[in-house]
């Protein structure tokens, strides 16, 4: 799975085991860190980790595939977390560089920075929530809260007051970051997976939320109180099309920096779902405009004018870029020069993307399983006294008749 995001003057991208990050304002060579070549754990932390307990549940056998990144909002900070359980720290000015390389407990699954940037905060898949500080970069990571159930996304509230975090089980829970043992609210709502958590750009006390049940909702996070809910069914599929949609998973929601703009993708299909955001309404998107794919896009992001990247399955078209003029989304028809930079360099660097063109989806084993414990149960009740029957019918059956001289002589 291939995944952007774009903060000041960098389009970063990360696929497979490489990271790649390529400037929109001057030409200068991409930066590109490979964790295969990356640092590897000390064999006396390891030993330490497991005398711990710490890992006992998964071997650390995994691959140097990026699990995911984050970008710093002033951009001046990128981690990314591995299969191998790596978090690496770069700094982006002024110049790229590698900062640390710490390990987590368990494979993260979401990392999100701090407004403040000096925390970043680690997501894993067993349910557990870690900070790592970036003004210490050497220091390990500490337990700050937990859930029963695996976790798909993590944000903060924009004063970094609150942690928000999303699991399997449909939860979004509302933490205090100090304190976050202390749960401020619970938004219930979803009725599958909660996939993808965004507070939006000029809205502090909004939190958007999509789910594998195909819908986006608009919570008040800090009451839980649920404001607007979208089912993005209407808008990506046709009405006789019934086969998807336990299948239809929400993967991105995003802001544009001028927080007018809601943008919305969903796994395996090849559109993008715009929404204008009504300042005169409470918690109210209004549908804008689908954006027509020619393939399933990957991934998307908004740079810091307000365009939106969307990065495509293909080579030859690799990333479209749309800007938004006279009150539509239009795919810029010439080829701006940090269009032209962010093509060359990715198809340079398709080796990295190739192998992750029409992967199956990322998602499919979060859906729950409904069994049908009753039509079970009545068949093999059913089949249950059938059996008896034939065996009452066979042992009638193999008894001798007796005659009624028989029967007399026996009673005399």
């Amino acid at each position: 799975m291939a995944v952007v995001c774009s903060n000041s003057d960098w389009f970063v991208s990360s696929c497979s085991t490489t990271l790649v990050a390529i400037n929109l304002k001057q030409t200068i060579e991409p930066f590109v860190f490979d964790c295969a070549k990356a640092e590897k754990k000390p064999k006396e932390a390891d030993d330490d980790n497991k005398s711990a307990g710490e890992g006992s549940e998964e071997k650390d056998s995994g691959s140097d595939r990026i699990l995911a990144f984050a970008v710093s909002a002033s951009g001046k900070h990128v981690a990314l977390s591995d299969d191998h359980k790596r978090l690496v720290l770069f700094c982006t000015e002024p110049s790229w560089q590698c900062i640390s390389t710490r390990w987590a407990v368990r494979r993260c699954t979401s990392l999100v920075f701090t407004q403040a940037e000096d925390e970043v905060f680690v997501a894993d898949k067993s349910g557990d929530v870690y900070s790592f500080s970036v003004l210490e970069p050497h220091k390990p990571g500490e337990l700050k809260m937990g859930h029963l159930s695996m976790l798909l996304d993590v944000t903060l509230s924009p004063d970094d007051k609150y942690i928000i975090t999303a699991d399997r089980d449909e939860k979004i829970r509302v933490s205090f970051r100090q304190s976050p043992y202390n749960i401020q609210a619970f938004c219930l709502g979803h009725r599958e997976f909660v996939s993808a958590l965004l507070v939006p750009v000029g809205h502090p006390d909004w939190l958007l939320s999509g789910s594998g049940d195909g819908t986006m909702k608009v919570w008040h996070y800090e009451s839980g109180r649920r404001l607007h809910s979208v089912d993005l069914r209407q808008f990506t599929l046709d009405s006789e099309n019934t086969d998807t949609e336990k299948r239809f998973a929400v993967s991105r929601i995003i802001s544009s920096p001028d927080g007018k703009h809601i943008a919305v993708q969903c796994e395996r299909f090849p559109s993008v779902q715009l929404f204008v955001v009504d300042s005169g309404t409470e918690g109210c998107l209004s549908p804008a405009e689908t954006l027509d794919l020619p393939h399933a896009p990957w991934d998307m992001t908004f740079d810091s004018q307000n365009q939106l990247w969307v990065l495509l399955e293909t080579e030859d078209v690799n990333v479209l870029l749309y800007r938004y003029s006279e009150q539509y989304w239009k795919l810029c028809d010439s080829e701006p020069p940090e269009l032209k930079r962010v093509t060359e360099v990715l198809q340079a660097q398709w080796n990295i993307f190739k192998g992750s063109v029409g992967l199956e989806s990322q998602f499919k084993h979060l859906y729950k399983v409904n069994f049908d414990n009753m039509t079970s149960y009545l068949q093999k009740k059913q089949e249950r006294l059938e059996q008896e029957s034939r065996k009452r019918a066979a042992a009638n059956g193999s008894k001798p008749k007796r005659s009624k001289t028989q029967s007399s002589a026996e009673r005399t």
